[in-house]
Parts: structure tokens; sequence; C-alpha cells
């Protein structure tokens, strides 16, 4: 059983729900990357999400565009990204994800992409435009490493479409809260409500995150009372790290995780 799922099934006996917390790795910096995990630990974070800098984050708002564009800068590629996961992965056994985009797996070869990702301590990977119907080597590849793939679906996917995608998914499945990109949105849409308990009903045996737009307290206390297996955090960490000098930013980020946290209890 992979971390992931043991972590469901941990939380699942405690009848908890999975706080999934994300930052852009290199951003502000490396330093500013090891803080904040060591704060979204502290603060109970269940999974952490770690994004890769991608030239052109389709899936992304202003925010995690800036510090995509900001982790580039930094020289950001994929072996130093592998050494900042095996850094953390020394220091926690907490279950990791990889967010990046296809053509960066594609480029260097999915077996080998994978291989590495598996090495340096990644547990599942998210690609955000990685569609089920060309996702047949992928798949592949991370099947013969034992790395989740976490596919994503959105409120307006039909019946059959989701099944198929839920399928291929391992770990958990991501629904897309809103229409649009990621960032911090001012409301929690009916739409979004309604498809996650439809989402719930059509998928079942495999949890379901809501992430785009989570921010605050209320947001994450909202999405769990309706069904929520996991909620997924990510802007407002990256805005915490953008304004929070380097002394105090674990400190900052346990704090705002842990206020999170106990919403999912």
């Amino acid at each position: 059983m992979s971390r992931i799922k043991e972590k469901f099934s941990e939380l699942n006996s405690k009848k908890e729900k999975a706080l999934v917390s994300y930052i852009m790795v290199g951003y502000p910096s490396e330093n500013a990357t090891l803080s904040t995990v060591r704060g979204l630990v502290r603060g109970g974070a269940d999974i952490i999400e770690l994004g890769f800098p991608f030239s052109d984050p389709i899936a992304d708002g202003p925010t995690i565009q800036k510090a995509s564009t900001g982790s580039l800068n930094n020289g950001i590629k994929i072996e130093k990204f592998f050494k900042l996961v095996k850094k953390i992965r020394k220091e926690t056994n907490i279950p990791l994800i990889l967010m990046t985009y296809t053509n960066i797996l594609y480029k260097q070869g999915y077996e080998k992409f994978i291989k590495n990702a598996k090495n340096a301590g990644i547990d599942g990977l998210i690609l955000p435009d990685m569609a089920i119907e060309e996702a047949k080597s992928y798949l592949s590849a991370a099947k013969t490493q034992k790395m989740d793939t976490i596919f994503l679906v959105s409120p307006n996917t039909q019946k059959n479409r989701l099944k198929k995608i839920a399928e291929a998914t391992s770990g958990f499945l991501y629904m897309v809260a809103v229409f649009g990109t990621t960032g911090v949105q001012t409301k929690i849409h009916q739409y979004t409500i309604d498809a996650l308990k439809s989402t719930k009903r059509i998928v079942k045996g495999v949890p379901v995150g809501v992430g785009f737009g989570i921010s605050t307290e209320k947001d994450v206390k909202k999405y769990v009372s309706v069904g929520a297996d996991a909620v997924i955090v990510g802007s407002a960490n990256i805005k915490i790290m953008e304004n929070t000098p380097k002394s105090k930013l674990e400190d900052k980020i346990f704090l705002f995780t842990k206020k999170l946290k106990m919403q999912t209890k």
C-alpha cells in the first residue's frame, strides 16, 4: 500500500479528512521551501503537494504562475528538485505528491522520470493536462514504479468519462472546485457542492479531494461537511511565503496549517 493510501486509511480510522498543502518548490527560495515544509508538517498537513515549475502552467492562476516563473528564474531544474525532495524525505515520512505538466515527463521519458521521482521519495503524480485518452504509456510506467496517479475532474465532467478517469486514478481523485484556474476565491459555488456529492455517488471506493480556491478555515469546514475526503490548499500558502520574512516563515505556515487542519476533524 502506498503512503497516500495508508494516510487515507489512517485518517478514515480516526474519522478525519485529509489536508493537502501545495507549494511551489524553489519559490521564493530553496531555504523557504524547506522552512515551509517544516511548518506544514508541524501544522498537521496530511499530504504535501510539491509543484515543479513549467513555462506554461495552464491550470494555475496568477499567484502560482508567478511562483512558477520565480522558481524557474531561481534555476530550479528537475535534478535540483529531486535533491530537495530527498532532503525533505530525510526529515519526514509524510506522503509527497509531484504536481507538474505532462511535457516535463514526456521529454525525459515516462519510465525514467517516474523512476527518478520514486527514488527521490515522491509517492504520487498530478498532471493537470494529462488526458485520460493519452495516458496509456504514463499509466504503465507509473504502475511499474508503484506510483500513484491522481487525475483531475471538473464539476461538469460527464458520468461515463468520470468513471473512466476514476478507474485510472490511484491515491485520490482531484475534483476542481471552480471553472477556471487556481487561486483564492471569494465564495463556494452550489454547483461545486452538487458535483462533489454526485461524484462521490458515482466513484465509490476512491477518495475525492477538492482543490482550487480553498484558502480559509471556513472553506475547509464547508467542503468537509458536504463530503470531501480531502481539501487542497495552494495559493494561500504561496501568498504567506511571499509576504513573510524568512525568520518567521516556518511558524507562520505552522499556525495557518494548524487552523486549517482543525477543520478536517
